[in-house]
Formats: structure tokens, C-alpha cells, sequence
């Protein structure tokens, strides 16, 4: 039995090394394993949470690394299928010295787009507590997203707690409005909902985040955890009670993707522990702060002993 489960597309990325040059003129990467609802997973693994991961690979090198990398992450791979008739996602990303990087998926029909819902039915719901979910999977394809729903439905029948974090990714979808609409018809349907000040702006229109939370949570959320960047996490519940927890100083930001994840991963752990909002909300400002200083998108993920170690 495993407590937490989430689906996805799983990516190997390609990271340049050479600092604050384009991918045009990049010549030195490194492999990396990424995606954003995976690297949720790897953290909780690493945090002694028994993890399954649904997803679909090509039969290529990439996809038996990714195979790999989940065993060695020690995530079941009990729903991980695999097709001839497509090829497993990988990307490119820049290393900058500030701001975000750029980004160039290969994607587009990839093995875990094509997924089909048959998957679904042969999944075990035994034991699982919580189902996370993201925006970037609704993202690839009607099919996708199809699988996501039948996924999302069995969970509120075996009342599964279930998160979303949009992770808005505009490059994957047909037109904006689209994006907006889908990804919070998701939203709706899920008890917390993760987005970020910048996200809000999109998806809603505003940045405020008690006004982010507000319009969530009067659709039927229960709790509605907003990232305010470098200030902190805001929080508030179906009740109405509201919690801030500022976030960690970090001297140097080696690559900020991950970190949205990261939270996610400190958020979700703390409360499959019982630990209070705020505490929760404390843990995943500490392990987004330690991802933003490793180049992978997990690779700063820290065990159980890193995290007390750099939570005292």
C-alpha cells in the first residue's frame, strides 16, 4: 500500500552548464530527471512517504532512465506503462545567474500525452490518503486531460484528500483562455488548491493573495495555499481562518524551477504527518528554499535529517 499518489509527464532535461548563455550558444548540459508532478514525488520519497507514480514512457533511452531513476528515487512504478508508438518528453534549460530560465520542451504526442484511462482502473486505492495533481498534465493534450478527470473522479469516490497546483505553462496550450478555463475547472474540484501571486494574476486576475484565496475557496475549496515569491506563503481555510509564514533567506539562487514543486512537497508532507497549517506552510518554504540552490529540479531535496538540520 502507498499513501500518496500523483500522474504525469516525467522529462529528462537537459540543463546547460555554461552560466547566462542562450540554448543557442550553450555547448555543455546535464542530464536531469524533471516534471513537475515527479519531482513531488521524489520529495516526499525522500521524506519516507510511499509514493506511486502513474505515467506512460516510450521504449527509448530516456524512458528507461526515467525507470530507473524512480527505482533508485524508491517510487513505485506498479502504474508506469510503456508504448512503441511514441516517444518519452525530454528539455532543454538555460543556467542563469538571476531570474528564471528559459525553457524548450520536446513534448508535443510524447508517451505520457497519450495516455489512455484504462490505466486508471487498474490502480489500487487501498491505503492512499492524498492524490496531487498539476496544470502542466491537463496541458498536453485532450486526451490527457480526459485521463486526469477519470483519475481526479475515482478519488472524491475513494475520498481521497486531493491538491492542485496549476504551474501555469502558456508555450503548452492552444490559447490562453483555454489555459484559464481548464485549469480551474480542475481547480474547482480539488480540496487545496496551490497557485502562485503570478498565477493568480493570470487565472483570476489578481495578485492579492487573500483575493486568490477568496475566489477558490467561494467555489467549494477547502483550503487555498497562495506562494507570495520571496515573502512567504498565505494561507486560508473554508472556515475563513488565514496564516502567514515568511519565507528563508538564501544567499545564492542557483536555479529557481523546482521550487513551486518543493513547496508542494514540504506542504503536502507536514499535513500527511497531522502538523498544523503553519507548520506545513513552514516546511515548504524550507525545502523550496533548499531546491532553489541546485541546478536539478530535485536535486535539492532534502532527506529527513536535511530538513531538521536546516529547519533548526
Amino acid at each position: 500500500m502507498h499513501e500518496f499518489l500523483t500522474i504525469g509527464e516525467p522529462l529528462v532535461v537537459f540543463g546547460a552548464t555554461d552560466l547566462d548563455q542562450s540554448l543557442t550558444d550553450a555547448t555543455h548540459f546535464k542530464k536531469h530527471l524533471a516534471g513537475a508532478e515527479l519531482n513531488v514525488a521524489v520529495g516526499l520519497a525522500r521524506l519516507n512517504h510511499s509514493t506511486q507514480y502513474v505515467t506512460q514512457l516510450g521504449v527509448d533511452p530516456f524512458g528507461k532512465f526515467i525507470t530507473k531513476s524512480l527505482q533508485e528515487n524508491h517510487i513505485a512504478t506498479d502504474y508506469v506503462r510503456t508504448t512503441k508508438d511514441a516517444w518519452t518528453g525530454f528539455q532543454l534549460k538555460e543556467r542563469v545567474s538571476s531570474g528564471d530560465p528559459e525553457t524548450f520542451y520536446f513534448r508535443k504526442n510524447s508517451a505520457a500525452a497519450q495516455m489512455r484511462t484504462q490505466i486508471i482502473d487498474e490502480i489500487d486505492f487501498t491505503g492512499i490518503k492524498h492524490l496531487h495533481l498539476s496544470g502542466i498534465y491537463a496541458a498536453l493534450s485532450a486526451q490527457s486531460r480526459k485521463t486526469l478527470q477519470y483519475l481526479l473522479d475515482k478519488a472524491r469516490a475513494h475520498q481521497l484528500t486531493i491538491s492542485f497546483d496549476p504551474n501555469l505553462r502558456p508555450a503548452l496550450w492552444a490559447s490562453r483562455d483555454d489555459m484559464i478555463d481548464t485549469l480551474n475547472h480542475f481547480a474547482f474540484q480539488a480540496d487545496i488548491v496551490m497557485p502562485g501571486v503570478n498565477e493568480g494574476k493570470v487565472l483570476l486576475g489578481s495578485d492579492d493573495p487573500e483575493t486568490i484565496a477568496n475566489f477558490y475557496l467561494n467555489r467549494g475549496v477547502k483550503l487555498v495555499v497562495v506562494k507570495v515569491g520571496t515573502k512567504g506563503a498565505f494561507a486560508k481555510n473554508a472556515t475563513g481562518e488565514t496564516f502567514f509564514v515568511p519565507t528563508f533567506k538564501v544567499d545564492h539562487v542557483v536555479d529557481t524551477v523546482g521550487a513551486g514543486d518543493g513547496f508542494a512537497v514540504g506542504f503536502i508532507s507536514a499535513r500527511l504527518e497531522d502538523l498544523s497549517i503553519e507548520d506545513a506552510l513552514r516546511r515548504g518554504n524550507a525545502i523550496g528554499a533548499l531546491a532553489v540552490q541546485s541546478a536539478g529540479d530535485s536535486d535539492g531535496y532534502p532527506d529527513v535529517a536535511e530538513l531538521e538540520g536546516f529547519l533548526k
